[in-house]
């Protein structure tokens, strides 16, 4: 754990020079959806592979940098692109993210993915706010040492998407007109997509939407006290519902599509929620 806080305070330092440490909100844009970084002003970099010790993703559509900028006269600071469990990191790794933002003093946090969709009555385009989540990555980012810095050793996960945000949320789209379905995703460890039998698994046991990244970000942002806010962008239907195979291309695709959609809620949460 001494290495992850080496690596954290590595990536803060560099940051700080960016002006990052004025930021209160953070964003993590997922699959097909980082180009919203590139709307905000007065754009600073940081790459991941210059920061000591961080991860970078192979996945395509992810960019592998902090974006700093300003959008509504508040300082916001993005990771355009993730690292994911399915590419070989520990979960503790995947932590890296949230801590840093949290230590430059980030309060409030949008976390996005794309991911397929359970629910019957979902459809592919379809935005959903995450209400809660089902861990079955057969992993925890907050397993070994704990860093008490951060939050306690057995953190309270009873709220990890808050509450109010949310309502006030599905409550400011519906006024501006975007539609929203609200659900439980759910993680498994990928890089294979579910198959038929497990994506019925799911959908008994409560899961709404299926993806394989988020969850430990969310965990360790509630660990530390951030309030977060979910978004999946259904890029497809999982395993079973169409009689289709699933492909990567068919997820880019999709988020190709929805840009002007998640754009539009994204901006709301910025100017309104956040």
């Amino acid at each position: 754990m001494e290495d992850i806080m080496n690596i954290i305070n590595n990536a803060v330092a560099l940051l700080k020079e960016k002006g990052a440490d004025k930021a209160t909100i953070g964003l993590i844009l997922g699959s097909g959806l980082g180009d919203y970084a590139e709307t905000l002003e007065n754009k600073r970099f940081v790459n991941y592979a210059d920061i000591e010790g961080y991860p970078v993703s192979k996945v395509i559509g992810h960019k592998n940098r902090f974006v700093i900028g300003e959008k509504y006269g508040k300082t916001v600071i993005a990771m355009q692109g993730r690292f994911h469990y399915y590419e070989g990191y520990p979960q503790a790794l995947l932590s890296l993210g949230v801590r840093t933002m949290k230590k430059l003093g980030v309060e409030k946090l949008l976390v996005t993915n794309a991911a397929g969709g359970v629910n019957m009555n979902y459809h592919a385009g379809d935005l959903m706010v995450i209400s809660d989540h089902i861990n079955l990555s057969g992993s925890n980012p907050l397993i070994g040492k704990n860093l008490d810095e951060f939050g306690p050793r057995f953190p309270d996960q009873s709220n990890v998407y808050d509450k109010d945000l949310r309502a006030r949320l599905i409550e400011l789209a519906k006024q501006n007109g975007i539609a929203m379905q609200e659900g439980v995703y759910i993680m498994m460890s990928g890089p294979c997509y579910e198959t038929p039998a497990e994506i019925r698994m799911a959908r008994i046991i409560g899961a709404d939407a299926v993806g394989m990244s988020t969850i430990p970000e969310t965990m360790c942002a509630a660990h530390c006290g951030m309030k977060v806010v979910g978004i999946s962008l259904i890029t497809n239907m999982a395993a079973g519902v169409l009689d289709q195979p699933l492909s990567h291309a068919e997820v880019t695709e999709t988020a190709a599509k929805a840009t002007v959609k998640f754009t539009a809620l994204v901006d709301l949460i910025l100017r309104k929620l956040f």
